[in-house]
């Protein structure tokens, strides 16, 4: 199971959900959508044209789940549930 999140580097959510997630053992890739155009696509595609971050995407083996601005507790559940 993956665990990705789509960010910038000046996102207070995104560093607030990083920095709780790390807390928590939780690992996870970050990709920075400035630094990325498609990854600025992707956000955009699943946020109704807008670059709103964090976006967090779960790949599981029963297919993936994208959650815009969720908090640790829910991703932390998410990740539970996908397991």
């Amino acid at each position: 199971m993956a665990l990705t999140i789509y960010s910038t580097t000046w996102c207070g959510p995104c560093k607030r959900l990083k920095s709780q997630l790390a807390r928590e053992g939780i690992s996870f890739d970050v990709i920075d959508i400035e630094r990325d155009p498609e990854a600025a696509a992707f956000v955009m595609s699943v946020n109704n044209g807008n670059q709103t971050v964090p976006t967090v995407v779960i790949d599981t083996p029963n297919g993936r789940v994208v959650r815009t601005n969720p908090s640790a507790m829910e991703v932390k559940a998410l990740l539970e549930s996908a397991a």
